[in-house]
């Protein structure tokens, strides 16, 4: 009789916590806001990307990076059999359009899958190395390419593959071969995907990387999602999408990570993209993140865009630049700026253009 009320006890116990950790749950990834359409003027979908532009990176010359054709275990695909891709983009551009980069022999581009995407332009010959997150096979590799922009080419250079990323998210590049990253479980493990989620605990970390250190520099986010680094390069941006939030941490000078505040949103953020002059984030968010996860074309996930300014201030200004319902955009990932053009990116669907450079429409 003492061991059945003994075991009732502890099965009593775990249906107490995981009935705390499904209301978590709930609250964090069923967050359901219908978005009110903010439109802005001059925009339009752009002409050739139909399959997604998860993520972005924009040099300071204009050329921009795209990532698409993302296949993920748990969000829509609407070419589940087509190879990812990198677009390359010239803001510049009245009306720019964008290109498919040839990519090495000896790659494996069949099973490309593409995810975050950073850059890293190597001063002292000026070589831009482009950082892909890759999923072939269900895996997660970080790809490091050179960029020949004559031929519209990317050179194979190296696979990375570690223990300590056993599922990357997004990444931010630091050099010809390092980077951070942010690691959680939904493409390393079928069973700790679900468990992570359903449980809602805080398990997702951040790794730095180089080829003589990898160690594990931040953890106990409950969903990390994007990251990105300040112009002086003395702060990392963390993305809490389960936690609605953007983390901010100092760089030490061994690349380990300091806490230093926490910007609590009401919306779930994605990518976040730096503005090299003003150090303002723009950050590609989702508004109801439960249709981004159960896909209904009758009323698909919408797009937001926020922008934070002086977020190193004691009071940083959060402002919703755009919204929309799904009509136009559907689950956006990513928006960035350069010189008053703005580029909304999404997971599956298409991505977006518009102009920022009427007066009374200058958030920046």
């Amino acid at each position: 009789m003492g061991k059945l009320l003994t075991v009732g006890v502890v099965l009593g116990g775990l249906l107490g916590l995981l009935s705390e950790r499904f209301l978590t749950y709930r609250s964090r990834l069923l967050y359901d806001r219908e978005p009110e359409n903010k439109d802005l003027p001059n925009c339009r979908l752009i002409e050739g990307i139909e399959y997604g532009s998860e993520d972005l990176v924009i040099l300071p010359n204009g050329l921009t990076f795209i990532s698409s054709g993302l296949k993920s275990p748990i969000l829509k695909s609407f070419a589940p059999d087509r190879p990812g891709e990198i677009f390359l983009l010239d803001l510049n551009e009245a009306d720019p359009k964008p290109v498919v980069l040839k990519i090495s022999d000896g790659f494996d581009v069949s099973s490309f899958n593409p995810h975050g995407v950073s850059a890293h332009i190597e001063e002292t010959d000026n070589v831009v190395y482009v950082f892909v997150v890759n999923h072939p096979h269900g895996t997660s590799t970080v790809e490091i390419f050179k960029f020949e922009e004559e031929n519209n080419y990317l050179l194979h250079l190296k696979t990375i593959k570690h223990e300590l990323l056993p599922s990357i998210d997004d990444i931010v590049a630091l050099g010809p071969e390092s980077f951070y990253a942010t690691v959680d479980y939904y493409f390393a493990n079928f069973i700790m995907q679900y468990v992570e989620i359903l449980l809602g605990l805080p398990w997702s970390s951040v790794v730095y990387y180089s080829p003589t250190d990898v160690k594990e520099v931040a953890c106990g986010f409950y969903f990390t999602n994007g990251i990105n680094i300040s112009p002086a390069r003395k702060y990392i941006y963390i993305a809490d999408s389960l936690d609605h939030s953007i983390h901010i941490m100092g760089k030490d000078d061994n690349n380990s990570l300091t806490p230093v505040k926490v910007i609590p949103l009401e919306t779930i953020p994605r990518s976040i993209d730096v503005d090299p002059v003003t150090g303002n984030l723009w950050v590609g968010c989702l508004p109801n993140c439960w249709k981004l996860f159960n896909y209904d074309p009758e009323s698909p996930p919408g797009s937001e865009v926020i922008l934070i300014q002086n977020i190193l201030s004691d009071e940083p200004v959060v402002t919703q630049v755009y919204a929309n319902n799904g009509s136009v955009l559907q689950g956006s990932s990513v928006a960035a700026v350069y010189e008053k053009k703005l580029i909304v990116g999404t997971g599956f669907h298409k991505a977006l253009l518009c102009d920022l450079s009427e007066p009374e429409h200058d958030v920046a």
